[in-house]
């Protein structure tokens, strides 16, 4: 990867988790997105107590990416502070897939780091 390694991008989304405001749930979650340029986008998750006006983590580096018209997502980094494997939503699942269906996916949890594809995460997608 480009300026950054694996646990560069894993550090960069575990320390975004930091920021969270999940004053409901508790559960912080940071994700970091690193596109073919070499720029790095991070975010953390953001809650409401309408839960559907919550917005996951891994969805708010992707879109901040292609806003930037940046948007040849290589990796994605997801991190919490559960110490579990903190896998994405079906919708950050179903956003990977449509803006970043090419992107590596890295899982952080105390036991180590994992790598995944979408297909592996979400292997019957909503198609155009």
């Amino acid at each position: 990867m480009r300026t950054f390694d694996i646990e560069t991008l894993v550090r960069e989304a575990e320390k975004a988790s930091q920021g969270a405001r999940a004053s409901y749930s508790k559960f912080k979650v940071g994700a970091s997105v690193l596109t073919k340029s070499g720029k790095l986008y991070t975010a953390f998750n953001i809650e409401n107590p309408s839960l559907m006006l919550t917005m996951c983590a891994e969805r708010i580096a992707l879109y901040k990416a292609i806003t930037e018209e940046d948007s040849e997502i290589v990796a994605i980094a997801v991190a919490s502070n559960s110490g579990r494997y903190c896998f994405p939503c079906g919708a950050c699942r179903q956003a990977i897939f449509e803006f970043a269906p090419r992107a590596d996916i890295f899982i952080k949890s105390e036991r180590g780091i994992r790598k995944y594809r979408i297909e592996e995460l979400l292997p019957n997608a909503f198609r155009k």
